[in-house]
């Protein structure tokens, strides 16, 4: 049952997840709690053309990505705010440009198209050390950030228009949230791909989320759940002999699943307590709901 941790590629992915987790659990509270669901899939996605012209260059694929994941981040926080636009909508026309640009590059530029799969899949199974220390990077940005800028993360998403009086009058925090959300989606492309990035990034906040009432469990819970479906999934994927992404994505899904339709059940001794707000000096959820 624990052969699997015996072997080389295990152990690098398990350990990729264990440094994962942190980045991933903090970061993907303040994913949903902000409303970017969307934009942190989208720019995975959106590197597609980064990966191509890597790959037509004989360029590292995660300096494509990384040039390209900033670049999609930068352009979406600028247009947002310039144009008093919805993140959303403004992530799918950039998203869609993206697409565009990579599938150019992919036929008709460097004659690709075969590799397209390999590009927007990754595996955890297959990962060296520099996709270890990136993810490192990237989850000790993450956590500081999260230390440092949110507070004013959560004045800007309970209420944008109030938020210059408040005190967050600059784009910085929020292009700055923008920008560590590509940096976890570019590290876990080596793990799970462009296409399932969000697995690990988005669906156990969103699980955590039905449960917790208070950010800073939410945020533990999330961190625990990462970890956890990480490695399960990981496991999984050796047992049956699956690609890891895909085991973690159905896996991630299935866990979210059960949760919500277990939520009356789990959530219901946390009623009164949630209706009595959280703890003195801890943030709640409900106040941005």
């Amino acid at each position: 049952m624990l052969e699997p941790f015996s072997l080389p590629g295990f152990q690098r992915g398990f350990l990729e997840v264990i440094v994962l987790a942190a980045g991933a659990g903090v970061i993907g509270t303040w994913i949903v709690l902000r409303g970017l669901t969307f934009f942190a899939h989208a720019v995975g996605t959106a590197t597609f053309p980064g990966l191509v012209l890597a790959a037509g260059l004989g360029l590292p694929a995660a300096l494509g990505a990384g040039v390209t994941g900033g670049l999609v981040a930068l352009l979406v926080g600028l247009l947002a705010r310039r144009e008093r636009a919805d993140y959303d909508a403004v992530t799918a026309l950039v998203l869609v440009g993206a697409l565009a640009a990579g599938i150019v590059l992919a036929s008709d530029v460097f004659d690709s198209a075969g590799n397209v799969e390999s590009l927007l899949f990754g595996s955890l199974l297959l990962i060296d050390w520099g996709d270890v220390i990136l993810a490192v990077v990237a989850s000790l940005v993450a956590v500081g950030l999260g230390r440092l800028l949110g507070q004013r993360w959560l004045v800007t998403g309970f209420d944008p228009l109030t938020a210059p009086a408040l005190g967050v009058r600059s784009a910085l925090p929020d292009l700055a949230l923008l920008g560590v959300i590509a940096l976890l989606a570019v590290s876990l492309l080596s793990a799970l791909g462009s296409l399932l990035a969000t697995a690990l990034l988005v669906v156990p906040a969103a699980t955590t989320r039905l449960v917790c009432v208070r950010l800073r469990s939410w945020q533990l819970a999330t961190v625990g759940l990462v970890l956890a479906e990480g490695t399960v999934g990981l496991w999984l994927s050796v047992q049956l002999n699956s690609p890891p992404g895909a085991a973690i994505a159905v896996l991630t899904s299935g866990i979210f699943v059960v949760v919500a339709l277990a939520r009356p059940l789990l959530t219901g001794r946390g009623r009164g307590a949630a209706a009595s707000g959280p703890a003195p000096g801890e943030p709640g959820l409900a106040v941005v709901r």
